[in-house]
């Protein structure tokens, strides 16, 4: 059945919910990144095709009338149809194209992503992979909407509605910088105690590296560790460990050639062991574009 002449554009129903949830035109136009005279003109321009009153407008704001209350819950559902049906179209151009969506965890991108691509596509002189870095819950919020069709991550937590695949195993380690008064000791030792109560320069919250230090200490009875610094990748991490005063604990990985150049010094922590999988992940239930399949056979099983 044909859609009637006065179905609503889709991008002005998707302002007027903005609207509705934010309470004011202007604050929707902002969102919509448009001015508010054109957000005023395509709310009018929907009543006037649905031939329905949608918003009740005041100085204070806009609330929708009772017909638009009853449009903007249907129109929800629609506008969750469309993402979902960019987000399949996008998929497919990019397979077509033989474009790789990729995103992933910082640790993973930095240290072992480049090798593992370079080789991957040394012989695809047609296809290409575009790599977002972020933490790792966000690199699940991205494969569960279908953004990017292949994340990698070093969270610890449970991945709901994603399979995945052991691809690397990292450890976490206690370091501070060559000046700092632990690199000093005889032992390089600090109780655990010792740690729980020293300020850390720390991964943002989401982080993989930061969720495994907290699961690690609340295993063992402690509170979540405290922050002197948050920083939002590992880099900017271990260069502030370098630099400055507090300590850190972080992936062996990316801090191998610091320690062999003695800019940071390792520290034992005795009861404070982090072994944890760095993951592919990728839907359940969904079939892996060729491209992916390639990329996966590629990659370490551990």
């Amino acid at each position: 059945m044909p859609l009637p002449a006065t179905f609503p554009d889709l991008v002005a129903l998707d302002l007027f919910v903005s609207v509705v949830q934010l309470g004011s035109v202007s604050k929707a136009a902002g969102a919509h990144g448009i001015s508010q005279p054109s957000a005023t003109a395509r709310i009018k321009g929907l009543e006037r095709r649905l031939g329905l009153p949608l918003l009740e407008r005041s100085p204070t704001g806009s609330v929708p009338t009772t017909e638009g209350a009853v449009v903007a819950g249907w129109a929800e559902n629609v506008l969750r149809a469309a993402d979902e049906l960019a987000t399949g179209v996008a998929a497919l151009q990019a397979e077509s194209s033989g474009l790789l969506r990729i995103t992933a965890s910082f640790t993973v991108a930095e240290y072992l992503l480049p090798a593992w691509l370079e080789q991957f596509l040394r012989h695809r002189p047609d296809d290409s992979v575009s790599l977002e870095v972020i933490n790792s819950t966000n690199v699940v919020e991205h494969v569960r909407a279908g953004t990017a069709e292949l994340g990698f991550v070093e969270s610890p937590g449970r991945l709901v509605g994603l399979r995945s695949r052991v691809v690397a195993r990292d450890r976490l380690v206690a370091v501070v910088g060559a000046s700092h008064p632990w690199a000093k000791r005889r032992s390089r030792s600090v109780p655990l105690e010792a740690l729980t109560t020293t300020p850390l320069v720390l991964r943002e919250h989401g982080s993989g590296t930061r969720e495994a230090l907290t699961a690690a200490l609340t295993a063992a009875g402690f509170d979540e560790p405290m922050s002197a610094l948050d920083l939002g990748s590992t880099s900017a991490v271990r260069m502030a460990v370098i630099g400055g005063s507090a300590p850190t604990v972080i992936s062996g990985l990316a801090v191998a050639a610091d320690l062999e150049a003695g800019s940071l010094i390792a520290v034992e922590v005795p009861g404070l062991n982090i072994d944890r999988d760095l993951r592919a992940v990728w839907l359940k239930g969904k079939t892996l574009p060729p491209l992916v399949q390639s990329l996966l056979n590629q990659l370490p099983d551990l």
